[in-house]
């Protein structure tokens, strides 16, 4: 089940964690164990992966690389919770995959900063 803005799984603490990103943190001990890297296409929960590949062409080309703690998807469109808004993130990724540069990681650790003290996106 997909998170909405209106979630009744959500706590005051989880909402709080959420908006400021905090519950990110963790994701470092993963980029430590060389799981994740920092910047890179955001891996799905297991539960939606099957479903995603069956339903969008060329969603697994983003597992190309590494996943990340961030992505350009993230900061370009925020939260998704159906196919459709996956299938929009994916061009994001896909475009992120082509144009992969220590300039483009630097240009969206930057805006994660912003995205993140703003909340934008947060569920």
């Amino acid at each position: 089940m997909w998170a909405t803005p209106d979630d009744s799984r959500r706590t005051p603490i989880g909402a709080f964690l959420r908006r400021t990103s905090l519950d990110e943190l963790f994701q470092f001990f993963n980029v430590l164990k060389g799981e994740m890297s920092i910047v890179g296409p955001r891996p799905e929960r297991p539960e939606f992966r099957e479903l995603l590949e069956a339903e969008i062409p060329f969603w697994m080309q983003r597992h190309l690389v590494k996943p990340g703690i961030t992505g350009w998807a993230q900061v370009q469109r925020g939260y998704t919770s159906d196919v459709a808004g996956a299938a929009e993130k994916l061009s994001y990724d896909l475009y992120y995959l082509k144009h992969r540069s220590l300039a483009l990681d630097v240009a969206i650790a930057v805006k994660t900063v912003r995205v993140a003290l703003s909340g934008y996106g947060a569920h």
